[in-house]
């Protein structure tokens, strides 16, 4: 009986994207776990509710990315995140935040985080967030309003990415940039992706125009 041969041009499914969340509000990690739910490639493995508890299911659920809330009993999401580098270094950790303040979010992203997410987030932009991280991309959906959010200047940039963007404009590499404001390149090329969203622009030189076109520097 002659067997069937598949076409060459027909793709492999990908198996979906392994999700494990650690948040210790019940409401909260219930929510994350629906929403991510709705997407047809993200699978959700694993629950927890202590940093430790997260990471003692690591080994038995095999997450490709982890999310983790900032405040936790039991390892904090930030003492968790060092384990998790240490441990498990291929696996993707978004830390989850009420925090949108520049100190959180470069201690995140200085410690190996692969995205910061405020809990003000769109539930429906979870799933792409899990996408842009483990194809590589340091994310930080931002959100809107509240009493924590950083003074925005002229273009919706805080006065960090307005800072970056002018050594930008100096034509300073990204780890000139990191050197002289002393933070990683990783939080430097954060902070260029917010700023390139937020400007509707692609690259350095697209910035920097738009930024003299508009008076946002000199």
């Amino acid at each position: 009986m002659a067997t069937q041969k598949v076409p060459e041009d027909v793709a492999t499914p990908k198996p979906p994207l392994r999700v494990a969340i650690a948040d210790d509000h019940r409401l909260m990690l219930d929510g994350i776990k629906r929403a991510l739910e709705t997407a047809p490639d993200i699978k959700v493995v694993g629950e927890a509710m202590t940093g430790e508890e997260m990471l003692s299911i690591v080994p038995r659920v095999r997450p490709d990315v982890v999310i983790l809330d900032l405040r936790m009993p039991k390892g904090d999401g930030m003492s968790t995140l060092s384990k998790m580098r240490k441990e498990h270094p291929d696996v993707k950790v978004i830390i989850l935040s009420m925090f949108e303040d520049s100190e959180h979010i470069d201690q995140a992203l200085g410690q190996g985080a692969a995205g910061y997410v405020v809990k003000s987030i769109n539930p429906l932009d979870l799933p792409s967030t899990i996408r842009q991280v483990v194809e590589g991309t340091v994310y930080h959906p931002r959100a809107g309003g509240g009493d924590g959010e950083p003074k925005a200047t002229p273009g919706g940039l805080t006065d960090r990415e307005l800072s970056i963007l002018r050594l930008v404009a100096e034509g300073l590499s990204n780890l000139d940039i990191a050197s002289q404001l002393y933070v990683t390149e990783q939080t430097v090329k954060f902070h260029l992706s917010n700023i390139y969203r937020k400007l509707s622009v692609s690259n350095r030189t697209e910035a920097t125009r738009f930024a003299y076109r508009n008076g946002l520097i000199e």
